[in-house]
């Protein structure tokens, strides 16, 4: 099992008739799904889809994304899931950076996708879905027509190191970067966290968040590791994913804090109760009071705390059986990955000291897509005295700080860089500064992040306006802000000064900002 798609073929083999997805009340057993990501593989390379090119899907949480990433397998292509809230020039953006030869989206979406595919030249094939209704040309690739073609069996050129995915995440410097996921982090991910969270081919779990996120995407590759369904579903309200549990039987659950704080106080049915074996958080530590309140409303389901970053795609868990011993806790190295703590000078931290997350083993991805800096920059050799191999070893550097206690145990302390992690996604105040700095009424703005029991961190803009700017502009922010950004990325409070603090190099003084804004 080296690829994604053998990783799926497996389980297919041994359990054909067994549900592999539920969408949208439909079921797809693993010999259809099978069969369906054999066609679109088939007919993606006739349009002259091959091995090394960028796929991209604009679609919310549904069974086309994962056939997908299985025909992207099988042809040794790489899939881009984007995120379906992203607007129009985040996606002319994500398209450009992968150099996307296909896109495949819903025509639901079309003003979005027309909008950007002018201005992406290396985009030669649209396949559109939910096509049903909608009067398009005859020339134009429609998707279910491409899946209902022939099945037939391709050799798969790719090798285990190649790229499978690219996951786009915030960087540090401005711009969503690319994470070049390999088969073998995919496949490696899925066996082991399917391992340790003991899941069967009889569980059934919802995946509630979203496709491009790599928490989203591991649900149905652990799923898939086992035989398991995975219901796919796209979480709005909590009401709505409670009977999302009742009416799919779902055995686990996977969310990040925000969604967690929501259900905690939130009346789970009694089926549900019974039925929830487990649920995972990642994405930002657990109030320990949302901890407590979801163990009294679900005490037969056991509650993993966990941490990840897309660059070594899981990291971390706190098995249940420590959580009271150990709340606030995110738990120890997967099995088969090594997690070091390294200071500044690049020497193991004895615990109760801070350090930086270094995660070393076969979930280190591949780096980051066309940007050789930044991939210099997280993706280094361990210091030799720390690694027993006679070369290089390349660990991620995950620019997190966390400590250990005197067993070993890992806590988060915060981030080394300026990333703002807000309910689950690591943002770049750059990219909402580049947004804002598009309305001339504004002289300069910085964004941070503070402290939100709710979501991690909340946005909130500083901003310096031109004299004449009017009463109100800091709404006016906001509104541009709306409609040129995801809703995750909207400034939850914008102040205006006079000035913004500085540090030695003149540069806008962020820490400094963060405290004046946080009193």
């Amino acid at each position: 099992m080296n690829l994604l798609h053998d990783l799926f073929d497996a389980s297919a083999a041994r359990f054909p008739n067994n549900e592999a997805l539920r969408s949208r009340g439909n079921t797809i057993t693993y010999a259809e799904l099978q069969r369906r990501s054999h066609a679109l593989a088939a007919s993606l390379r006739s349009h002259g889809v091959g091995r090394g090119d960028r796929v991209a899907v604009y679609l919310q949480n549904r069974g086309i994304v994962v056939e997908s990433a299985l025909a992207c397998s099988r042809l040794g292509a790489i899939f881009v899931p984007a995120n379906p809230l992203l607007k129009a020039r985040q996606l002319e953006y994500l398209l450009n950076d992968a150099g996307a030869c296909a896109l495949i989206a819903s025509q639901t979406a079309a003003v979005v996708v027309e909008d950007s595919i002018p201005r992406c030249p290396s985009i030669t094939t649209v396949v559109w879905c939910d096509t049903a209704q909608a009067p398009l040309a005859a020339e134009v690739l429609r998707y279910e027509g491409l899946v209902a073609g022939e099945a037939r069996v391709l050799g798969t050129p790719a090798i285990e190191d190649d790229p499978a995915a690219l996951l786009y995440t915030s960087g540090s410097t401005g711009r969503p970067k690319g994470v070049v996921v390999s088969h073998r982090n995919l496949v490696a991910g899925a066996l082991t966290v399917s391992s340790y969270l003991k899941n069967q081919s009889t569980d059934r779990i919802l995946v509630a968040l979203p496709l491009s996120f790599d928490y989203g995407l591991s649900q149905v590759t652990t799923a898939f590791a086992v035989g398991a369904c995975a219901v796919l579903t796209n979480f709005s309200l909590p009401a709505a994913l409670l009977q999302d549990l009742v009416a799919e039987r779902i055995t686990a659950l996977a969310g990040v804090p925000t969604m967690w704080m929501h259900l905690a106080t939130a009346e789970w049915p009694a089926a549900v109760v019974q039925s929830l074996r487990y649920i995972t958080n990642s994405g930002g530590a657990l109030p320990v009071s949302v901890i407590k309140n979801l163990q009294a409303r679900l005490p037969n389901t056991l509650i993993y705390c966990m941490y990840g970053l897309t660059e070594a795609f899981r990291s971390t868990y706190l098995d249940p059986a420590s959580l009271e011993q150990r709340l606030g806790s995110m738990g120890k190295a997967i099995p088969g990955q090594e997690v070091l703590v390294i200071d500044a000078d690049g020497n193991e931290c004895k615990p109760g000291e801070e350090g930086e997350l270094v995660h070393r083993g076969s979930l280190v991805t591949l780096g980051y897509w066309n940007d050789v800096q930044l991939t210099q920059q997280r993706f280094k050799p361990l210091p030799k005295r720390l690694s027993q191999l006679k070369r290089e070893e390349i660990a991620v550097w995950s620019g997190d700080l966390v400590k250990t206690d005197a067993d070993g145990f890992l806590y988060f302390v915060g981030r080394r860089d300026n990333l703002i992690k807000s309910s689950g996604y690591r943002i770049s105040p750059v990219e909402i500064e580049e947004t804002i700095a598009e309305l001339p009424m504004v002289v300069e703005s910085a964004a941070v992040g503070l402290p939100d029991e709710a979501l991690g961190q909340r946005i909130v803009v500083a901003a310096v306006v031109a004299p004449q700017a009017p009463d109100d502009v800091a709404e006016r922010i906001r509104q541009h802000c709306r409609m040129q950004l995801p809703a995750y990325m909207v400034p939850a409070e914008v102040h205006l000064m006079s000035q913004l603090p500085r540090n030695a190099n003149g540069k806008c003084d962020r820490g400094a900002l963060a405290a004046t804004l946080a009193a």
